[in-house]
């Protein structure tokens, strides 16, 4: 079972700052830098989440991933289409994928991940999106529609809106802007980390 706030950060310098604070899931998205800087921050991240007890996510960078001991992934549609499925189940490595669409959703399922992301739940800034505001209706639809499997609701989420991203049956949060650009990143983290623990208590 996931925990039920989950943060994206594009460092390990992240992770330094957030990690005694409780943070329990985490994913490491870096994008456009040469291998062996990628190769560097995922095993970092890596050793400094398995010194604290969180999970840690790779995104895209499956191949690192299995390389370095890593036991989790999470694939975006596009990355789908790049990566060996069968050398990752071979391997072990629990799989989330992302999805924003029927088609997506039900060519998600069909491969067997282990959660779905579904976004963006909200209006986001992070990056341009080519798919309208699901909202938060969205988020019970999909939930009927998955039973157990975790639903990881993500894109414009704040402290503020969380308890009823949760009460619409999402099982994680999923947050990046939110916490990485506010002025106290680590007073926010620590809001999300009391909301999420009373939403799910």
């Amino acid at each position: 079972m996931l925990a039920p706030f989950y943060l994206i950060v594009d460092g390990t310098h992240w992770l330094e700052r957030f990690l005694p604070l409780g943070l329990q899931l985490v994913q490491l998205r870096i994008k456009d830098r040469p291998n062996a800087e990628l190769r560097r921050e995922i095993a970092r991240a890596r050793g400094l989440c398995v010194q604290t007890g969180c999970q840690l996510i790779v995104n895209d960078h499956w191949r690192l991933a299995l390389d370095l001991g890593c036991d989790y992934i999470h694939l975006g549609q596009e990355d789908l289409n790049e990566a060996d499925l069968t050398a990752i189940r071979a391997a072990k490595l629990k799989l989330g994928i992302s999805s924003h669409s029927k088609r997506e959703l039900e060519r998600a399922l069909s491969l067997a991940p282990d959660y779905l992301a579904l976004g963006p739940i909200y209006p986001t800034t992070l990056k341009a999106m080519r798919w309208a505001p699901q909202g938060l209706e969205k988020i019970g639809i999909w939930k009927q529609c998955i039973g157990a499997l975790p639903l990881v609701a993500i894109g414009g989420l704040t402290v503020e809106r969380a308890a009823g991203t949760f009460a619409a049956g999402a099982d994680s949060c999923c947050v990046v802007t939110d916490v990485l650009r506010a002025e106290d990143p680590e007073a926010r983290l620590s809001a999300w980390l009391d909301a999420a623990a009373k939403a799910t208590a």
